[in-house]
């Protein structure tokens, strides 16, 4: 069996992928105000998956400083794709708009105030594709609220798996004949925290 690359961790950190002024300064924003963001290689995860799937209607749970929307809206964006994000804190929502602006996704990136959870009943679906990065412990009551919301093939990511508060999720997730589901466990620079999981999920 071929041997792995000598020291992975290093070797993985340099092909890091390339991002613009925009999401270098979020990027340093976060590290300064501890604000979790998902970092270039789960964003780029995003961007890429997004493409793949050729997703129109997108969801996000959790838009922080705008992060994570800003791959998404930039994925699905050259197709005509939305997306439709949940941030609690008014004063952040109020932040992601302003780099939404900024990166020329205000016609594609739509960010709603208020508790995602509570307004999981209230959105028309279906959704191609679901980004799941709210508090941890509430992540297995979002599920059931998301699942009428996707649509059959439709994709789940959630990030942030391997913390303790996911347990409920991960379980649910793993039991569940609604989803198709794979779990994870990543190295992940520039990420909170490092070494974390991701959950990818379809729509049966």
């Amino acid at each position: 069996m071929a041997d792995i690359v000598s020291n992975p961790e290093a070797y993985f950190e340099a092909l890091i992928p390339d991002r613009d002024a925009l999401l270098q300064d979020l990027e340093a924003e976060a590290a300064a105000e501890e604000i979790p963001i998902v970092g270039p290689v789960v964003g780029e995860l995003l961007f890429v998956l997004v493409r793949a799937t050729q997703a129109q209607h997108i969801l996000e749970l959790g838009a922080a400083t705008g992060y994570s929307a800003i791959y998404l809206g930039r994925a699905c964006e050259p197709a005509g794709g939305r997306v439709v994000t949940f941030e609690y804190d008014t004063a952040m929502a109020a932040r992601a708009r302003e780099n939404i602006e900024q990166a020329g996704l205000s016609r594609t990136v739509s960010v709603r105030d208020g508790n995602a959870l509570a307004k999981l009943g209230q959105l028309d679906g279906p959704f191609d594709f679901v980004f799941m990065d709210i508090e941890k412990e509430d992540y297995h009551k979002a599920l059931k609220g998301l699942e009428p919301l996707v649509r059959p093939s439709g994709l789940l990511v959630a990030d942030n798996t391997g913390f303790k508060d996911a347990d409920a999720f991960n379980r649910m997730m793993y039991a569940n004949p609604a989803w198709r589901s794979v779990q994870l466990l990543s190295f992940l620079p520039m990420h909170s925290g490092i070494y974390d999981g991701l959950c990818l999920a379809v729509r049966i």
